[in-house]
Order: C-alpha cells, then sequence, then structure tokens
C-alpha cells in the first residue's frame, strides 16, 4: 500500500476516534478500539493479524505500567481516607500565611498528590482552597481557583505517580525513574510560575467577581447534595480518567452521620509526616534507582530496592498499614474498592493506547513519520518537540481528555522514537505539556470544576481554561530549554 494512503487511513483512524468521543458520546475505549481496528483492516493488516496485534500491544503496554499504575491508585485512595491533603494545607496555611499559601499549595499538589484520582483531589482540595481564599483579599477565590488547576493537573501530566505521566512513560518505554527525575524539574516550576503569572494578571483586572464567581449559598457552604444535583445537570456525558462522574459522586456521598463517623475516624489518623511517608519512600527509591543506575551501580540488591514496581508496591504497603491502624476496617476497605473501580477504566484506556501504537507500527506509518521527524531529513530538535506538542495539544482540544489526548499522542509517536533526535523523555515531557493545552467545555472537569469551586462558566474559563493554556506554554517553554542541556 502506498504511503499516501497509510497516512490517509490512519487520519480517518484519528478523525473516527475524536468524532465518536466528542459527537457520538462514544466511551473512549470503545471509541480508540473502533479506530485502532479500523486503521488496521484498511491499512492491509488483515483481520487476524490486526487482533493479534492489538492484543500484543495492550499486553506490552500492560507488562510496562500495569502495576505501577494500579499500585498508584490505591496508594492514592488509601492517602485521601487518612485525610492527608487537609493536613498539609492546613500546615502550609499556619507557616507560610495568606499570601505565600498559592504558590506553596501548587507545589504540593504537583509533587506530592499526583497518585490521587484527579477529581477526588478537586472534591477534597476545593473546599481548602475556598476556606483559605477570604484570606487572600478581593481575588482570593480567583487566586485559589487557578492554584488549584496549576497543581492539581500539572502533576497529573508530568509527576510521578501522576497516571497521566505513568502511562506517557509506559508507552514510550522510558524508565520511570528518569521520567520522575525529569518531570519534577519541569512540573513543580511550572506550576509555581503558572500561579504567579496568573496572580499578575488578576491584579491588572482579569477577574469581574460579580460575573466570574457564582454567589450561591450552597456554594459557600460545599453542600454535597447541591454539587452532585448541578454535577448531574449541566456535565457531559463523557467519562474519563481524569473526570469520572461517579468517582466524584462517590466522593461526595454521605448522610450527615456518615460524615460525622468520617471526622472521627479522621480524628484518629497519623501525624502528617507519617501519613505522607508512604508517598515520600516510593518517590525516593524510584529516584535513588535512577540514580543508581546512572552511576552504573548494578548490584542485584539496588536493582530490587529501586525498581518502581517494588517502590511504589512498599508505598502501597506502608498506605495499607496506616490506613488499617487507624481508621476503621469499613473505611479502609471503601477506600480499597473505590481505588479498584477507578483503576479499571485507566488501565483499559492506557492499554488501547499501546494497542493503537502497536498497529501503526505494523501499519508501516513509524517509517513515513520516521522519516519526517528525523535528524536526516532536517527537521530541528525544537521543532520535533514543538510539533509532538502540538498533535497531542490538537488531540486534547478536540478529544476533552487529557489522558486520552497524552496516550493516544504517545501511541502515534511510539513506534518512531528510533528515528527521531531527541531523547525520548523530553518527548513524552512535550506530549505531557500539549495534552495539558487549554481544558475547556467538553471535558467533566471543567463542569466539575466550576460546581466545586463556585465559579461562573466565563469564571471557570479564566481559572481553568486559560490557567491550563498557561501551564502548557510554561512548561513547553521549560521543555525546550532543557533538551538544550539534554
Amino acid at each position: 500500500m502506498s504511503d499516501t494512503l497509510i497516512v490517509l487511513h490512519t487520519a480517518i483512524a484519528i478523525l473516527v476516534i475524536v468524532l465518536l468521543i466528542v459527537v457520538a458520546k462514544v466511551d473512549p475505549v470503545i471509541s480508540l478500539v473502533i479506530g485502532t481496528l479500523y486503521l488496521g483492516v484498511a491499512a492491509g493488516l488483515g483481520f487476524g493479524n490486526t487482533i493479534e496485534t492489538l492484543v500484543q500491544g495492550f499486553a506490552d503496554i500492560m507488562g510496562e505500567v500495569g502495576l505501577l499504575i494500579g499500585f498508584g491508585v490505591l496508594m492514592g485512595t488509601l492517602l485521601t481516607a487518612m485525610g492527608a491533603l487537609q493536613k498539609l494545607v492546613e500546615l502550609l496555611l499556619r507557616i507560610l500565611g495568606p499570601r505565600r499559601l498559592p504558590y506553596a499549595f501548587s507545589a504540593a499538589l504537583s509533587t506530592i498528590f499526583p497518585s490521587i484520582y484527579v477529581d477526588v483531589q478537586l472534591v477534597l482540595a476545593s473546599p481548602l482552597a475556598r476556606s483559605a481564599a477570604p484570606r487572600l483579599g478581593r481575588n482570593g477565590i480567583a487566586m485559589m481557583s487557578g492554584t488549584l488547576t496549576a497543581g492539581i493537573l500539572v502533576g497529573y501530566v508530568f509527576v510521578v505517580p501522576g497516571l497521566a505521566t505513568v502511562a506517557i512513560a509506559g508507552l514510550l518505554d522510558v524508565p520511570l525513574g528518569t521520567m520522575l527525575i525529569y518531570g519534577t524539574l519541569i512540573g513543580p516550576p511550572t506550576a509555581v510560575l503558572t500561579t504567579f503569572i496568573y496572580g499578575r494578571l488578576l491584579k491588572y483586572g482579569l477577574w469581574n467577581n460579580a460575573k466570574d464567581e457564582a454567589h450561591f449559598e450552597d456554594m459557600v457552604l460545599g453542600s454535597p447534595d447541591a454539587i452532585a444535583e448541578e454535577v448531574r445537570e449541566e456535565g457531559p456525558a463523557i467519562t474519563t480518567p481524569e473526570g469520572d462522574p461517579s468517582v466524584a459522586e462517590d466522593a461526595r456521598k454521605g448522610t450527615p452521620a456518615d460524615e460525622a463517623e468520617r471526622q472521627t475516624a479522621h480524628h484518629h489518623t497519623p501525624p502528617l509526616y507519617v501519613s505522607l511517608s508512604p508517598i515520600v519512600v516510593a518517590l525516593l527509591l524510584i529516584a535513588f534507582g535512577a540514580v543508581a543506575e546512572a552511576f552504573g551501580l548494578e548490584a542485584p540488591v539496588i536493582k530490587f530496592l529501586g525498581d518502581p514496581v517494588f517502590a511504589l508496591f512498599l508505598g502501597l504497603l506502608g498506605a495499607y498499614l496506616l490506613a488499617w491502624r487507624t481508621l476503621t476496617n469499613e473505611h479502609v476497605e471503601e477506600a480499597m474498592h473505590k481505588g479498584f473501580n477507578a483503576t479499571g477504566q485507566i488501565l483499559l484506556i492506557t492499554g488501547i493506547g499501546g494497542s493503537l501504537g502497536a498497529v501503526i507500527g505494523e501499519t508501516g506509518l513509524d517509517k513515513i513519520l520516521g522519516g519526517f521527524f528525523s535528524a536526516e531529513a532536517g527537521v530541528p530538535e525544537m521543532i520535533t518537540i514543538l510539533l509532538a506538542w502540538v498533535i497531542a495539544a490538537i488531540l486534547h482540544l478536540a478529544i476533552g481528555s487529557i489522558s486520552v489526548a497524552a496516550i493516544t499522542a504517545a501511541g502515534i509517536l511510539a513506534p518512531i522514537l528510533g528515528s527521531i533526535d531527541v531523547p525520548t523523555v523530553v518527548l513524552g515531557l512535550a506530549i505531557g505539556s500539549g495534552a495539558l493545552f487549554a481544558l475547556q467545555v467538553n471535558s467533566n472537569f471543567f463542569w466539575m470544576f466550576e460546581t466545586l469551586v463556585g465559579l461562573t462558566t466565563q469564571g471557570t474559563f479564566k481559572a481553568l481554561t486559560l490557567v491550563t493554556s498557561m501551564a502548557s506554554v510554561v512548561s513547553l517553554l521549560l521543555i525546550l530549554a532543557l533538551s538544550l542541556v539534554v
């Protein structure tokens, strides 16, 4: 088959995926499978070989990241159950005061808590942000809203064990320790710089309290029933890993008696430094493994301790033991149940991203794109990074899901990595940066954010869409600068 036809069928497959998700409201998992099957059959792989390639691609990526995602999500749900995020914000407020809180808050959300499912992170953090907002002055809600955006979503795409980060690393075959080191160089600075720039814009009159804030009493009080009803009425039907209405609904559910029981359970939870120790230990072990590999330390015990699967399992085990000792059995089982529910769809979407990449590799498109991106083709390194960013950004604008856009972009580019004269980790960061661009109304997270924080749609465009756009551009500039020295 000619190169032109292969490119055409690939473009049709991506368009089919986008239209199914956006127009027909088909679940992303089903849409990705349909697009992948079409590409394999239309590009001449045949029915049998298409299925075999799809299955093999799924198996390969699950071997890379399946356990990592599962362990990370479960650890995050247990940290949530122990109230670690609330305790950290309260500590930051006491130590730093309200003026420095936004910067510390965004850095903490992006660095320490990416393992928490992002909609649950939003449910937990939004009341804390609203309670701190009056102490920041006239634009307090505006500032804390932008801080939530920068912290939660930047961590999701750059910082291990953020789910989009782990998925990108697995699809591009980047060691997780390497992704941790480079992602930490990009993620927290992006969150803090974006928060700073957004704060400057607020000082120049970006925000209009009357038009941008929803002055509802239920929003001030954070009524779970009002919030859940608002999301049901306004939220779109698409379900994506970073905006799963069912997970958010579970996080908001509860009668007054249930809430009293939760508060009693949280009263006996461990100190903050103990609650955070599982994730801190896991990240230190992963970083240790990456540094040891860089220095050529090949001892079996070092490889064992620094292996990301062992590190995240150790973190999960520590979180489970802490929760088991400090919470009721019912609360521990509830947290684990939510973690298992959240993991399934994430693994399916990530696995199908691997299937798409495998089918692309079999069609020969990798050689066509590889010739275009390669150094021999005369494409400068920075242009290659920009193209990776643009592919992910366009997919996100069309699909409305950061994770699906990142996974699809990584699946497209993974087969041609050998032809690209750019460090793979830098390319992965560029994909994450592009997938972050301009989160807007075709995402469930947009409507959850509007309702939970208490903004109008206009205010949400400013505090969420504008801030994700700024974070995407800021991170791209940092990635381009990083590419000059790696």
